[in-house]
């Protein structure tokens, strides 16, 4: 099967290329044996971990979801879920890294209360410069502010990941227009996350231009997730080709798909 432009056009984090530019979480499955054939089936090589739900090495004696998801397959992004103060956002980034050998790319967030689980831009902003001084690679959680996604970008952070709509809500990109001012005013990557509900919102993310959409709950939750998976690696790789390759001005009144000329009557 010939290969598509989309495949030669690689997804580059902190110096590292990706082939997929899907990246999954690893909670709300049923168990282990599910999780591991969703990720397989997403295609994705960037699996996010969250460190204070998820046993990667902190707890002997428990499962641990490295040994089905092994760093030698996956770029495993610990991440800072339930994290609601720059302390503790910190401190889970640095025992990330000693569990995982050095490992310095993380993703940050710091929410701001239980409800919404919006972040915390202040505290993300702080939690952000102390990372990056500290030799963290920062793909950051945030609002879909472009203002506070430039203030990420100039701190350090290899990547800003704003939201689609809420963590879990399933209700898509609710302002598509902010996601496209944050493209264009960063240089870093931009990955759509949190909100994705379905196939056709990770294709608009990436057909706006996002260099990528992380998820979790959209294919956890869904009543196939296995399906989904191949699903949403479907949607991205179409989202991203039909960015490639320039969609058509819309137009208000019709337009004839046949030409016009040399009629035959």
């Amino acid at each position: 099967m010939s290969q598509t432009p989309a495949q030669f056009d690689r997804l580059t984090i902190a110096g590292q290329e990706y082939g997929s530019r899907l990246l999954v979480g690893t909670g709300k499955y049923k168990d282990l044996a599910e999780t591991t054939r969703a990720i397989e089936a997403s295609g994705a090589q960037i699996v996010t971990v969250a460190v204070r739900r998820t046993n990667i090495g902190q707890t002997p004696g428990e499962p641990n979801i490295l040994d089905v998801l092994p760093p030698e397959r996956y770029t495993i992004l610990p991440n800072t879920a339930g994290c609601y103060d720059v302390d503790t956002a910190v401190r889970t980034c640095r025992l990330a890294r000693e569990l995982l050998d050095g490992h310095n790319l993380v993703k940050l967030e710091v929410l701001g209360d239980d409800k919404t689980l919006l972040p915390d831009v202040v505290a993300t902003l702080a939690a952000a410069e102390i990372l990056v001084k500290d030799g963290f690679d920062v793909m950051v959680y945030t609002n879909d502010d472009p203002i506070m996604a430039k203030r990420l970008e100039e701190l350090g952070c290899v990547a800003v990941m704003p939201l689609a709509a809420p963590i879990g809500s399933g209700l898509g990109i609710r302002n598509r227009l902010n996601i496209l001012t944050i493209i264009e005013n960063v240089k870093v990557p931009v990955l759509v996350d949190a909100g994705v509900g379905t196939a056709s919102d990770a294709a608009v993310a990436m057909e706006l231009g996002c260099a990528g959409v992380l998820m979790n709950t959209a294919i956890a939750a869904a009543r196939n997730p296995v399906l989904m998976a191949g699903a949403m690696r479907k949607a991205i790789e179409a989202g991203r080709e039909a960015y490639l390759a320039g969609r058509m001005a819309p137009k208000r009144f019709a337009s004839a798909s046949s030409p016009l000329t040399g009629l035959f009557f």
